[in-house]
């Protein structure tokens, strides 16, 4: 007898369904040879601190006594429900006792792993495996790319051994070991730091630091004003533009105006005109983050939202697993393809297979292919509206790929000389034939050219036009999605890329970008990216309207917070943990090496001590801390969320020192010497609000408040340094009850 363990009843239930007839009993399946039960997701997680290391009190409440933790062996338990008490959840319980006894059955003697098809996966199932005690099986795997009673019955035919995948469950527990020792060491440490609940990650952190990073532009943003060279005469009846390389600051307007004469009494002339036939090829194939930047743009899907919904069709048997990094498909799936393509062919759509390098190609697949409909095609009654926008948008781009009507276009490029100052280039396309474009999204709109010959002499009058820089944009889900896949990749000019990113990108050399990810320089992966964000989005970090994201006043709170804790999780830290998962998974690191890479990282940020500088020190002390005495009533000075405060607030004392001051953190040590001596030193580090420069400053105390103390800074003061708050520190915001 054969055991399946599938992740969720949803796939054992399509599995059964390519099997045959089977009786349903409690818990699982059973028929035709074979035995088909499930997990529902995570059935195990990994057990919390108190487990390795229990509170001193026992009392379960966070502290700094069992800090860092590093267990030397990790352990597992059944998931337990949300709440005080945190019991184990009866349902998982239950569930877990069905497998236990189906996997030491006397008759089954082949038990196959049945996870979805990824690391993720893997593990679900093989912790319930490990924990079942089953002795003398055999270990299998069922690996489907998608959920068809087709392929379902040809992957029963060719299941492999489970040994096969221990590189793949390699990765899938080194991931889960890191990400658990920075979850729960980082975020307990600067909770109990802050007195603030911070959901601290190897992942969330840096993607709400890019996020941060690019408001914080924004908002820092100063226009600059610049003259432009432009030209717009007519030439045969038409307008010709002209816009000159050249750009001369806001107080070159003379030398603007003297380029301009010396363009115009020069003149400018038709050098060439070329014009050519060629043929527009559609997008790549989708990849999840390609298809949910599409959703987004066109529907204002969230990333969540449109997961959800191919997570649905794709366990409804409509397309291909969705959690794929790739925009290309596997060469042993052509004569799957070319069966998905006939019935295409049955429902009218002009279609041909199409064997080519930049649809099929193994060097960029990981572990999944592109995002592809299946032979299940449903029709509009089957589906939910959402789920017709989701499905047509993959079934319009494989259409589209597939095309057997190309399409033509006419490309034509004018370049026009000013002697030999510069040279200028106008580029047109006018569409001819319409090809893939009647069936998959393409707005680019044609761009005629003025009726221009060689030789032709070209009217220009050009003059100094008066511009204004702009600021960075927002993050929207298509560009933050892009910078999460290659955060390290330079930006590329919107001039030079196709009007969606997609379309007319056959040519596209998209080998840098295929290199980071299999290299683990993307931040998350296309398994986990989604959650996290709407992980950040539920704790009040970011903030996503339409498909736009923006920082919350949470956000800037933990990013500050992490910075002034010197805790740094930029882009640098993550992608060296996520090129050692890479390792793991490729058999050229152990498990036991990338987790030592992560502890080294969490112990630098506790063994951290007091500077004896106190120019740079920034140690804040711990939420709660009695850091100094009032220099105004004597009562404890304590150690708040954002200020050290006086505990006589409700006596009407108003003593006040903010934490951050001028995005530099004022260390305990600084604030004791403040008080008691009236003065800091001098510290290093502020930036001013004003120019956003750099400065060096003590601070004083004035009338029982802080200002800065430019008499003791080592350089001149100048005059862009203003006070950091108006005159002196804000009233305190009020303690919380203790």
């Amino acid at each position: 007898m054969i055991l399946i363990i599938a992740e969720k009843p949803s796939l054992g239930r399509n599995i059964a369904a390519g099997i045959g007839p089977m009786q349903k009993r409690q818990g699982y399946l059973e028929g035709e040879g074979y035995i088909i039960t499930w997990a529902f997701g995570h059935l195990f997680s990994l057990c919390d601190i108190e487990t390795y290391s229990p509170s001193p009190d026992d009392s379960g409440r966070w502290t700094m006594a069992n800090l860092p933790c590093f267990p030397k062996e990790f352990k597992f338990e059944l998931r337990r429900e949300n709440g005080k008490d945190k019991k184990v959840d009866p349902g998982v319980r239950r569930q877990f006792e069905i497998i236990r006894e189906l996997c030491n059955r006397p008759d089954v003697d082949t038990i196959v792993n049945a996870g979805d098809a990824d690391r993720e996966g893997e593990i679900i199932v093989r912790l319930c495996m490990n924990n079942a005690g089953a002795q003398g099986k055999k270990y299998k795997r069922l690996w489907l790319p998608d959920q068809t009673q087709q392929t379902v019955q040809k992957a029963l035919t060719e299941m492999k051994d489970e040994s096969e995948y221990d590189r793949l469950a390699a990765e899938g527990f080194a991931r889960t070991y890191i990400d658990w020792l920075y979850g729960v060491n980082l975020t307990r440490y600067a909770t109990l730091k802050t007195g603030t609940l911070l959901r601290v990650g190897r992942v969330i952190v840096p993607i709400v630091k890019a996020i941060y990073d690019r408001d914080m532009a924004i908002r820092n943003f100063v226009p600059g004003k610049y003259f432009a060279l432009v030209s717009k005469e007519k030439t045969n009846g038409e307008v010709v533009e002209l816009l000159s390389k050249n750009k001369f600051e806001s107080d070159e307007r003379a030398k603007a105006e003297a380029l301009c004469a010396t363009y115009n009494q020069t003149g400018a002339v038709v050098h060439d005109v070329k014009s050519k036939k060629d043929t527009l090829f559609a997008g790549k194939l989708y990849s999840l983050s390609k298809l949910q930047n599409a959703l987004s743009k066109k529907y204002k899907m969230s990333m969540q939202e449109s997961l959800d919904i191919v997570q649905g069709l794709y366990e409804k048997g409509y397309l291909t697993y969705p959690r794929t990094n790739s925009e290309y498909l596997a060469t042993a799936e052509k004569d799957k393809i070319r069966q998905i393509l006939a019935g295409c062919a049955k429902l009218g759509y002009p279609v041909r297979f199409k064997d080519s390098k930049t649809i099929f190609d193994d060097s960029k697949i990981e572990s999944h292919s592109a995002l592809t409909p299946t032979y299940k095609i449903p029709n509009k009654t089957q589906l939910t509206e959402k789920e017709m926008q989701v499905y047509s948008t993959v079934f319009r781009r494989f259409v589209a790929v597939f095309c057997a009507e190309d399409c033509v276009v006419s490309r034509t490029e004018i370049t026009i000389d000013v002697g030999t100052l510069e040279r200028f280039t106008l580029k047109g396309m006018v569409m001819l034939e319409r090809g893939w474009t009647k069936y998959d999204d393409y707005t680019q709109k044609d761009k005629v050219l003025p009726a221009l010959n060689k030789g032709d002499v070209v009217n220009i009058d050009f003059k100094p036009i008066e511009k204004e820089t702009t600021p960075p944009k927002h993050y929207t889900v298509e560009t933050l999605n892009n910078y999460l896949k290659n955060p390290f990749k330079e930006d590329k000019k919107a001039a030079k890329e196709s009007p969606d990113g997609e379309v007319g990108n056959e040519n596209v050399d998209d080998n840098e970008d295929y290199k980071a990810i299999f290299e683990g320089l993307e931040l998350g992966t296309e398994a986990t990216r989604t959650g996290i964000i709407d992980n950040a989005r539920k704790s009040g970090y970011i903030d996503l309207k339409k498909d736009t994201y923006t920082i919350l006043p949470g956000g800037e709170f933990l990013i500050e917070s992490l910075l002034q804790m010197k805790i740094n999780m930029d882009k640098y830290k993550t992608s060296q943990l996520g090129q050692a998962l890479k390792k793991v998974y490729r058999g050229t690191m152990e498990i036991e090496e990338s987790v030592k890479l992560a502890e080294g990282e969490i112990a630098e940020v506790f063994s951290k001590k007091e500077e004896t500088n106190l120019a740079i020190d920034s140690e804040t002390g711990f939420f709660g801390d009695v850091v100094a005495q009032c220099p105004l009533c004597g009562k404890d000075v304590k150690r708040f969320r954002t200020f050290y405060g006086c505990t006589g607030y409700k006596d009407g004392c108003r003593f006040s020192v903010n934490i951050s001051i001028c995005g530099r953190a004022i260390s305990v040590a600084n604030l004791k010497m403040l008080i008691e001596t009236g003065r800091t030193a001098e510290i290093k580090g502020f930036i001013s609000k004003k120019s956003r420069k750099s400065f060096d400053a003590a601070l004083k105390l004035e009338n029982g408040r802080a200002v800065f103390d430019f008499e003791r800074r080592t350089p001149t003061p100048t005059t862009d340094l203003p006070i950091w708050d108006g005159e002196g520190a804000p009233l305190p915001e009020p303690p919380p009850i203790e």
